[in-house]
């Protein structure tokens, strides 16, 4: 594997430390300090203001803006692209100290720290600011975004003179005039109401075309002062004051903030004023204490069941528990009609846009340990289930074709090679649907919801596919599969065997429900018009479908002419060529054999026990010379066939690459924001890699290995009401459960799981 770690932060198996503050490394410290808590979210800028290379990146999920572009399309490229904005910088602060203010781009510091406490969830920060006229100030950061009261956002600040008795001088504020970088610094709000009441600062902002309105409100708590005076600009508004410091003694302002965000467009200023006013009159009476203490209790609360551990390395430990992290403070199932940004809420990157791999990558976290959080990721696609139509019909296609990118349900990627040819993408909904149905056994959604998408998602892959002229099967033409170095290709394996499933799961859920629900059944047929001609055209279909493989080795061919194609060995190329998009021109990416990222390979994972151990490492030696790992996706899946092969090695290297991608920057591009995807993927590295998970049999598979220096690891999933938890020492797997009994199959041998566990020798082969 060509990627280098590039190790900054201290190992800690639950803190995040700096020490000390790298400028040239700024960026990738603000992604890696963020605090979110699925409605909003924060980098870990420096409220305080920095001059030098900074991204203040401050975002409410689901509030967005959207663009046009103007310039000449053909019919069905998408030219409207939508994007999470920059909303309100409610941690803005500015310290003046003898009429110099604080700037750690040109002050001068010491003792820098800068901590994630993952159990806790609390970012804090401290140094001592030396004056230009030689006064030592220590100052302390703390924030949070609360997990209990996700409207609210939590900063004290921390003064301790060390050298001097005297004032300090401090702005306290609320600024919506920050701007997208990825727009070429446009700032996208307009200011509509300010005021002070009751020791409330409000303001009222609106999105310039989207039509959403944010409300943001701070009350402050501190040591009494002479006099709060006002601050106002057209975008911003906050007080002033001057703080009396005695040598020696600590003093603290806290600031306490509630945003509300209107994402409906149209609805009164007047209405969210109020409510937003009235949110936070309820919310500010609580104080920064009383906040933290809630937010510290729900993480002790979810870390009793979310929690990883490992034992003889730490450096994955810290990395799977900062992956295990995110992903809750990202998303929890608060709201259904949010869902998982691709960089969460760490930078303008991918325009906080949701993608397929929610459904194929996400979607298991949840589904294994909160699942009434998976069952609101999959209502967020029936939810935009008209913008699908709209988006086929547009394609000159029947049925519902969904988005590659999206925030509101429509389209949103306008790249058309990858937001109109990539159209396995209208196969990851249906899977995720299969996948959380099958773990979950929730009829009740399938019927109700799952239904309706999976019949318009079989219309539409009926209406896009053809048949060959010569072969007389039927698949996919012009289309770019999940590797995305190869587009305008014919019959990827991946694609046609994704759109075989969704015929099959579809056609087999109208059967089931014949049986079970032909009331729900009906009401369904009768509101989408579906006929037994349909149907019978779905199976001959699913039946005909063509699948590339080579008959004699069973190598899967990625697509028809895959195997014809120019060999490059990226293993030979210089570090500059990566990553590959920034350093190539584009249509030379389309020209070999080498791919972006696992492509034929996903099938043997999601339908692992459709292949053999024999059919698994073929393909795996065919295609893990061929792929770069271009993609955050990339290294899990490598990892968690390999660890299935008996590959522990290569697996454990492919794992600390997936722990660890944010933490390293293996990619170099963490500045730009977490590879939200990736940190749920690293979770499936571990749970379905070394913990050999599988979920797509009539019972949960497990056959555990366990990497060369642990000595132990384990973990817990929630199955259909249980909490069962693994554990693996080196020659045993433990197996209990807290409540109830479960079934099992442990290394080919069935159990049932209780409370009292199960020991089971672990076979030579597996450590």
């Amino acid at each position: 594997m060509a990627k280098v770690a590039h190790h900054y932060f201290l190992i800690d198996p639950w803190k995040i430390i700096e020490e000390g503050f790298d400028p040239s490394r700024g960026r990738v410290a603000e992604a890696v300090f963020s605090v979110a808590n699925e409605y909003m979210g924060v980098r870990g800028y420096f409220e305080e203001g920095y001059s030098g290379d900074m991204l203040l990146g401050s975002y409410i999920n689901g509030v967005f803006a959207t663009h046009v572009e103007k310039q000449w399309r053909h019919k069905g490229m998408n030219s409207r692209d939508c994007f999470v904005v920059n909303c309100v910088d409610w941690l803005y602060t500015r310290i003046s100290l003898d009429g110099e203010q604080l700037d750690l781009a040109k002050s001068k510091f010491r003792n820098f720290n800068r901590t994630l406490d993952m159990k806790t969830g609390i970012m804090s920060r401290e140094f001592v600011w030396e004056s230009s006229t030689g006064k030592l100030l220590k100052l302390s950061f703390t924030r949070f975004t609360s997990m209990t009261s996700t409207n609210v956002g939590c900063q004290r600040i921390t003064f301790k003179p060390l050298n001097f008795s005297g004032i300090v001088e401090i702005q306290s504020c609320l600024d919506f005039s920050i701007v997208r970088e990825h727009s070429g610094g446009l700032n996208y709000w307009t200011g509509i109401e300010k005021k002070r009441k009751d020791d409330i600062t409000a303001i009222l902002a609106l999105t310039e075309d989207s039509g959403q309105r944010v409300f943001s409100s701070f009350k402050l708590d501190m040591p009494s002062v002479s006099e709060l005076k006002p601050v106002e600009d057209e975008k911003q508004t906050g007080v002033e004051f001057s703080l009396e410091l005695s040598e020696g003694t600590l003093v603290s302002v806290d600031k306490i903030v509630v945003n509300y965000a209107e994402r409906a467009s149209g609805v009164r200023a007047g209405d969210v004023w109020d409510k937003g006013f009235t949110l936070s009159g309820e919310l500010t009476n609580q104080t920064f204490d009383e906040h933290m203490q809630a937010h510290i209790e729900h993480w002790t609360k979810a870390w009793g069941t979310l929690d990883i551990v490992i034992e003889g390395d730490p450096e994955n430990q810290q990395g799977f528990r900062f992956c295990v992290f995110n992903l809750h403070q990202v998303y929890h199932g608060g709201d259904s009609t949010l869902n998982v940004g691709g960089k969460g809420m760490t930078g303008e990157a991918y325009g906080g846009k949701t993608w397929w791999d929610t459904e194929t990558y996400i979607l298991p976290f949840y589904l294994f340990n909160n699942p009434d959080a998976a069952r609101k990721l999959v209502e967020y696609r029936y939810h935009h289930l008209p913008q699908a139509l709209k988006r086929a019909e547009v394609l000159d296609c029947e049925g519902a074709c969904y988005p590659m990118s999206t925030i509101d349900g429509h389209e949103c990627g306008n790249w058309w090679s990858h937001g109109t040819i990539e159209i396995h993408v209208s196969a990851a909904i249906p899977y995720g649907i299969w996948h959380y149905v099958h773990v979950a056994n929730d009829r009740d959604y399938l019927y109700n919801q799952g239904i309706e998408v999976l019949i318009q998602s079989s219309r539409y892959f009926a209406s896009r596919g053809q048949w060959g002229q010569v072969t007389g099967e039927f698949g996919f033409y012009g289309v770019m599969g999940a590797d995305e170095f190869h587009m305008m290709v014919n019959n990827n394996f991946y694609t046609n065997l994704m759109a075989k499933k969704v015929f099959e799961f579809t056609l087999f859920t109208i059967e089931e429900m014949k049986k079970r629900a032909p009331e729900k059944l009906k009401m369904v047929a009768d509101k989408v018009g579906l006929a037994d001609s349909e149907t019978d055209d779905w199976r001959n279909k699913a039946n005909k479908m063509k699948l590339p493989v080579d008959k004699q080795t069973g190598i899967i061919e990625q697509h028809d002419g895959f195997f014809d194609l120019p060999h490059i060995d990226y293993k030979k190329l210089a570090p500059t060529n990566f990553p590959i998009y920034h350093n190539w021109s584009y249509d030379s990416i389309f020209r070999t054999d080498m791919t972006k990222q696992p492509d034929s390979l996903l099938p043997l994972l999601f339908f692992s026990g459709e292949y053999s151990m024999d059919t698994k490492r073929v393909n795996y030696e065919y295609y893990e010379p061929r792929c770069c790992h271009d993609s955050s996706l990339s290294p899990c899946i490598h990892s968690i066939l390999a660890s299935e092969l008996g590959k522990h090695e290569k697996a454990l290297e492919y794992a600390q690459f997936s722990s660890r991608i944010d933490l390293d920057d293996y990619n170099r591009n963490t500045r730009e924001g977490l590879h939200t995807p990736a940190l749920a993927g690293a979770w499936m590295n571990l749970v379905y890699g070394f913990g050999g998970l599988r979920s797509d049999g009539d019972k949960l598979v497990f056959n555990p290995s366990i990497p060369k220096g642990w000595t132990k690891y384990s973990f817990n999933i929630l199955y259909r009401g249980t909490r069962i938890h693994i554990e693996i020492n080196r020659g045993t797997v433990s197996f209990k459960t807290d409540t109830g009994a479960v079934p099992l199959v442990v290394y080919g041998d069935e159990y049932t799981i209780d409370r009292s566990g199960v020991d089971i020798e672990m076979p030579a082969e597996s450590f």
